[in-house]
């Protein structure tokens, strides 16, 4: 095992690095960047921002236009332009930018967000618990509910209570998450019946004057709904994995020789099957507690007002705050091979037969 964990450990520096490069290479041929976004806002706010800008960049104060036109309207002074592009990076080739950033990711050095005042880390250190705590508790909650309901399914596979819970499961499937969400506000947090939840936020106005015990129950009061929302959009899937994973193993030959030997169902379904039957599920917790926190929270994050990475990624994208995006890119696909490691080490735990070095 532990020359497979090496193997795996050490796969992660190029895939790490042809994700990286991949993307570089796409957001090189993007419109609209930083530069240009900067270029735009001038123009529009005319001379006086145009004046401060240049004023800023050389340490003169400009004189106001003689002809009574701002420059904007006739363009951007090219000194002004290889400011901008200086103050961006973009004065350098975009392979000495890239090789920059490689160095500077290795000591986890992402540099500092353009439109905001805070380093990558800061900004990732800020949102990082709300994601964390949404993601949490959406996954622990989705395989708390899944699982049971699979097992009864697959126990009671053709019954009534199977077609039953079946159609409740694909109206979850069908329905997206952010819509349950939007569901959750109209009806429990003041839309159009009872407000029994808040609306915003993971905690009330002046909390953290509280003490423990009701800054814990504020938590919880604010992140009912958010949560719901998720679990009703996720559970769906891993129900099914989880019946059809049961109903494989129920049909195997060692379980009909353990009927055949007067073994209880009890003892059958919980003592043989459920190993088997479980490994793909126990398994695959990290990669899914990854992507709850990733990418499903976005819409519900959005809705709720809550400020998380998912916001955080979204808002760098449409901004071309590219510190941020690259920051969180790296970040995220390292955290996704982790947990990819981590499952597999998972996999040896629920199931001491499976040994990787053999393969």
């Amino acid at each position: 095992m532990l020359g497979y964990l090496l193997r795996r450990c050490l796969l992660v520096i190029p895939t790490l690095f042809g994700i990286i490069a991949i993307n570089f290479v796409v957001v090189q041929f993007a419109p609209g960047g930083p530069v240009e976004q900067m270029m735009a806002e001038l123009r529009g706010k005319g001379g006086s921002a145009t004046g401060r800008m240049t004023a800023g960049s050389t340490g003169e104060t400009s004189a106001p236009s003689t002809d009574g036109a701002y420059r904007g309207a006739r363009g951007l002074d090219p000194v002004m332009v290889a400011d901008i592009k200086r103050m961006f990076g973009f004065d350098q080739p975009a392979h000495v930018r890239f090789v920059t950033m490689l160095r500077d990711y290795l000591s986890f050095d992402f540099g500092r967000s353009f439109f905001r005042d805070a380093t990558v880390l800061q900004l990732i250190g800020q949102k990082l618990p709300v994601s964390v705590s949404l993601g949490l508790w959406s996954t622990l909650l989705v395989y708390l509910v899944s699982i049971p309901l699979g097992i009864a399914k697959a126990v009671r596979d053709g019954s009534r209570f199977d077609v039953t819970s079946s159609v409740v499961v694909l109206v979850g499937y069908a329905i997206p998450g952010f819509l349950f969400a939007i569901l959750l506000v109209v009806m429990f947090a003041g839309g159009s019946f009872v407000q029994w939840f808040p609306l915003r936020g993971l905690s009330s106005p002046g909390a953290d004057l509280w003490g423990w015990p009701a800054r814990i129950m504020d938590y919880l009061w604010h992140i009912v709904l958010p949560t719901t929302a998720l679990v009703v959009g996720g559970f769906a899937s891993l129900t099914m994995l989880t019946k059809n994973s049961f109903l494989e193993e129920i049909r195997k030959q060692y379980v009909v020789t353990a009927r055949a030997k007067g073994a209880s169902e009890n003892r059958i379904l919980y003592r043989h099957i459920f190993r088997n039957a479980m490994l793909l599920v126990i398994a695959g917790f990290p990669a899914a507690f990854l992507a709850m926190v990733f990418s499903s929270a976005l819409l519900v994050e959005i809705v709720f007002s809550l400020d998380g990475l998912g916001l955080l990624g979204f808002e760098s994208a449409i901004r071309r705050d590219y510190p941020v995006m690259f920051g969180t890119l790296y970040i995220f696909t390292l955290l996704g091979l982790v947990m990819q490691i981590l499952g597999d080490m998972i996999y040896t735990i629920v199931d001491p037969r499976i040994d990787f070095d053999r393969r």
